[in-house]
């Protein structure tokens, strides 16, 4: 069988400063030869342009290159056009999308991922910018390594460096529509609710420090919950209007619902907290579905019991599950988001488990960390830009901080 011929190309690229008609001038040119395209990149930063045109190469190729050379020095832009064959190579398996976040991103950390990459055998064909402010997110479009060896390599990487480096396989999920399912104490919503009633009982310290410890693993959660819960019999059910009231919701937490609500995404908080907190939270937010435990309430007073079962560490998976089911999409479209060892089982099943300024053994276990404090960081790991949030709010008619120019 004879081998066909791979076809003469020519690789056009542009450099200078950008400004309208740049492109139609180089495509115009182009167009008079007659030559068929097969890429095209363009990229801008700071003003200056770079932009790359693979085409096939006419007959008469160095009359086509002298055209273009010419128009290019029309334009005040240096041009370089190269001679070859085929098309490019078709990106080895194992495709990746790797974002890298950083409070700021040095030059040496992008370095070290970088190298990290190459060590594994991995080549980066694209990188993009997702975010530049309050974080600057970069997303890296990497080939030739099995995304969970990259992972592993690169989460070490991270840590050393100080940022924040999600690995994920680049496939069709990360484009549909998915089921997100966060925890609320100190992810959703900053600190602990249950120290905040406990406030009103005198005994926040004793609370607060059986928290930390079920939070770390120290302690089996139902127990220590029941145990805290305890502390509150008395407390007037009226103190449950105020500590909502109090409540600040994580940084980015409206922003991320929002831009995620608007692409169909379905939301989910499972909390080993309390109905009466998280059910007015889901309605505020336009949250779907909302599970967490139920305090009891007799007399206008907490009793210091719970209602029925405990939602605990293997409750919130269950929920997931539950929750996945009822919108129809498999375990693999839901991404789960918690901090603490009660988030777990929920981090595993899910098809994305991120630690969300987790303790140390949760970010060991979970599929990627985020550091910074901004929940809607989150959105740069969906492929979603800064750019892109802040135009679809304002057209809400939403103001988002600007970044200094």
């Amino acid at each position: 069988m004879a081998t066909v011929a791979k076809p003469e190309t020519l690789l056009i690229t542009l450099t200078g400063k950008d400004r309208p008609g740049v492109t139609s001038t180089v495509f115009a040119t182009l167009a008079r030869a007659g030559v068929e395209v097969l890429d095209v990149e363009q990229i801008v930063l700071r003003r200056r342009l770079v932009l790359g045109v693979l085409v096939t190469a006419p007959r008469d190729w160095k009359r086509l290159r002298d055209e273009v050379e010419q128009a290019a020095a029309d334009l005040g832009m240096t041009v370089d056009v190269d001679r070859g064959t085929g098309d490019n190579r078709p990106r080895p398996q194992g495709r990746s999308h790797v974002t890298v976040i950083g409070t700021p991103l040095k030059a040496s950390a992008m370095s070290a991922i970088a190298g990290r990459i190459a060590d594994s055998g991995a080549n980066i064909d694209r990188i993009e910018r997702m975010a530049r402010y309050p974080v600057t997110a970069i997303d890296l479009h990497v080939s030739g390594a099995d995304p969970e060896t990259l992972r592993a390599v690169l989460s070490v990487e991270a840590a050393r460096q100080g940022i924040d480096v999600a690995v994920q396989p680049a496939n069709l999920l990360r484009r549909g529509m998915r089921l997100i399912v966060m925890d609320v104490d100190s992810t959703l919503i900053q600190g602990e609710v249950i120290e905040m009633i406990a406030a009103h009982a005198g005994c926040e310290a004793q609370v607060a420090e059986i928290t930390e410890r079920a939070m770390a693993g120290e302690l089996d959660f139902e127990q220590s919950l029941r145990e805290r819960v305890k502390l509150l019999a008395g407390v007037p059910a009226s103190a449950l209007d105020e500590v909502y009231d109090a409540i600040l919701l994580a940084p980015g937490a409206r922003t991320m619902v929002r831009t995620l609500r608007r692409l169909g995404y379905r939301f989910a908080i499972v909390s080993g907290g309390f109905t009466q907190i998280t059910d007015r939270l889901a309605a505020d937010l336009g949250i779907h579905f909302a599970r967490a435990n139920e305090l009891e309430i007799v007399d206008g007073r907490l009793t210091g019991g719970i209602v029925g079962d405990v939602v605990d560490r293997s409750g919130k998976a269950r929920a997931l599950r539950e929750f996945a089911a009822e919108v129809g999409v498999s375990e693999a479209a839901t991404i789960a988001i918690g901090d603490g060892a009660n988030d777990l089982d929920m981090l595993n099943a899910a098809g994305l488990g991120i630690a969300y300024n987790a303790k140390p053994m949760v970010r060991d276990a979970a599929d990627t960390a985020v550091n910074v404090p901004y929940l809607d960081a989150i959105l740069y790991l969906l492929g979603i830009s800064r750019e892109e949030i802040e135009a679809a709010d304002a057209e809400a008619g939403y103001v988002t901080p600007a970044p200094p120019v």
